[in-house]
């Protein structure tokens, strides 16, 4: 599909009000296209007042801005990445990748409504959210097309990068907050913010170099301890520090506790990117990041080995799947379901304690499916623990050792 194909046609255009949204409805329009914006509200913490974004998008040319409210979506959403601690290659939450997925089936329903099925998205063909928003929409509506400017021969003969785009957007007296002196670019939502490309594509550029958007450097956090208690119900959060919320309300406490005291903020990844390439991304994630300590120290108390091998290898996948544009196949679901019993087990409150970018256990209760027992556990003399007993379980374990070095198979280093 290319820009000859739609001319005279009516797209979908998912939009976030930025300088690629503000580029491609303008050059659609100028090329004969109509076009209609939709926009998630996805609790976007950099946007001053999200309705914007709709003027923003009707003085770029479009018939129709639409706003459609996902932040439940997306909070529920991020609690199912908590509930599954899945963090792509170890410290990102996915919380761009996860919004693209949500956005996708917030917006299609309402460009059905207008018999609207083309969708297309500002994403680029080096990228991974060109993937998210084309297998998201290809599974939940296989009827939908999706054109995708940033493969299209004709956009990029015209705009060959930032530069270009922010030229042509002064030009027209577009409604643009980006300029050339601008640094880095930056993604938001309520579950994080990712700042790529500009001068953190130099591994010189050190992750300080971002001005955080939702708190502050661990350096520039208060000098005092802050403690944080959360109570899970069945692995989703209901109270924060004593008072009932809803995930988005969580998420929301989280983000404010945690950001002013720098946690997980101006987190450093060079991550796999799906297309094939290595990507350096800065990010902020202090709600996710608060909330997903929390639940790993429940995780601790309730979860034998076996469950931990089966959840640690479950966690990694899920969190490739998210990654990758592929939460709502059919593998996603199995994987979630798996983990079902165990996220059935996760209730009780965690308080930890936070400091200058730090989350450490402080205290728990109320966990009755919890494994620990402090008698049985202890080295001192209490509990009903036999140390006796060990000495037949150990001979056990000796026949199998034996017989490796008799045979040969072991070999000392």
């Amino acid at each position: 599909m290319n820009i000859k194909t739609l001319q005279g046609k009516t797209v979908g255009a998912a939009v976030s009000g930025g300088l690629d949204s503000c580029t491609i409805t303008k050059w659609l329009v100028d090329n004969g296209v109509n076009v209609v914006c939709f926009t998630a509200d996805l609790g976007q913490p950099d946007e001053r007042d999200v309705d914007e974004i709709r003027e923003r998008m009707m003085a770029c040319g479009a018939q129709e801005a639409v706003m459609v409210d996902a932040k439940d979506a997306l909070a529920d959403a991020g609690i199912r990445l908590i509930q599954t601690q899945a963090m792509y290659e170890g410290g990102y939450w996915n919380t761009t990748g996860i919004a693209r997925h949500v956005t996708v089936k917030a917006l299609l329903p309402e460009m059905e409504k207008r018999d609207i099925s083309i969708l297309t998205h500002g994403a680029t063909g080096r990228g991974n959210d060109q993937v998210r928003f084309q297998l998201a929409t290809n599974m939940l509506n296989p009827d939908f097309s999706v054109y995708a400017p940033w493969r299209d021969p004709d956009f990029l003969a015209k705009f060959g990068g930032r530069k270009e785009m922010i030229d042509y957007c002064q030009e027209h007296n577009l409604p643009i907050t980006a300029t050339h002196e601008k640094p880095y670019s930056t993604d938001a939502n309520l579950l994080g913010l990712t700042h790529e490309a500009g001068r953190l594509e130099s591994l010189k550029t050190t992750a300080g170099f971002i001005t955080p958007g939702m708190g502050v450097h661990p350096k520039d956090a208060p000098d005092d301890i802050e403690h944080f208690t959360v109570t899970f119900s069945r692995g989703t959060p209901v109270e924060v520090n004593g008072a009932p919320c809803t995930p988005l309300m969580s998420l929301n406490a989280a983000n404010g506790i945690g950001g002013r005291n720098g946690i997980g903020i101006g987190i450093h990844t060079v991550e796999n990117r799906f297309v094939g390439i290595k990507s350096r991304g800065v990010y902020e994630s202090p709600g996710m990041e608060l909330l997903g300590k929390c639940y790993e120290f429940l995780l601790q108390l309730i979860i034998d080995r076996r469950a931990r091998r089966h959840f640690d290898a479950i966690s990694t996948a899920i969190a490739e799947q998210v990654y990758q544009g592929y939460w709502f196949d059919a593998a996603t679901h199995a994987m979630l379901a798996s983990i079902q019993p165990l996220t059935r087990l996760a209730t009780g409150t965690i308080t930890v304690a936070l400091y200058k970018g730090n989350v450490s256990f402080h205290a728990a209760s109320g966990v009755p499916h919890s494994l620990y027992s402090e008698e049985t556990s202890s080295m001192e003399d209490i509990g009903d623990f036999d140390h006796t007993d060990s000495e037949g379980f150990l001979g056990v374990l000796g026949v199998g050792a034996r017989a490796s070095a008799i045979a040969g198979q072991t070999e000392e280093y």
